[in-house]
């Protein structure tokens, strides 16, 4: 038996072994890794989804990637089989293609929300999604109203000549 009281690090959830006094059973796999302070977690929490929204918006939005998603939409809607429609739609919703980001930055970084085990991941991703997205959707709002202020000034100098 092994007592948390003594160990900086343990992968289990600390309410749980509180219940039982501090100490765990033979039952209960522990690894001893380190864990992010909660703080830690939180500005990751923050952070971590700015570059899961970049990318994201990049490969569905930008003009960079715009050939690709021209074959993948005219795909998504050509192709016969059901799972290929949705395999290549994937690539053109920033909403859905952000899961596969997240995904890959959760293999990427090994980032876990307050859990130290694959409970861990699973909230992650799902917490990271969905802070992605709205960067993303703020990103769409701030970048909608430029494109209009570009358009009315346009309006404005047509009115002068």
């Amino acid at each position: 038996m092994t007592s948390l009281k003594n160990r900086k690090y343990a992968n289990i959830n600390p309410a749980f072994a509180s219940v039982f006094g501090g100490t765990t059973f033979v039952f209960i796999n522990i690894k001893f890794i380190p864990r992010m302070s909660v703080y830690l977690q939180l500005l990751w929490l923050f952070v971590l989804p700015i570059s899961i929204a970049c990318i994201s918006w990049t490969v569905t939005h930008e003009e960079v990637f715009r050939e690709p998603r021209e074959y993948c939409i005219r795909r998504s809607k050509e192709c016969r089989s059901l799972v290929q429609r949705k395999f290549f739609y994937l690539f053109t919703c920033e909403y859905c293609f952000s899961h596969y980001v997240t995904i890959a930055m959760l293999c990427f970084t090994g980032y876990k929300l307050l859990l130290g085990d694959w409970r861990g991941y699973i909230i992650a991703g799902f917490s990271l999604v969905w802070i992605a997205n709205v960067y993303m959707s703020l990103f769409g709002l701030i970048k909608q109203d430029i494109n209009k202020e570009k358009m009315e000034i346009k309006v404005m100098e047509g009115e002068r000549e």
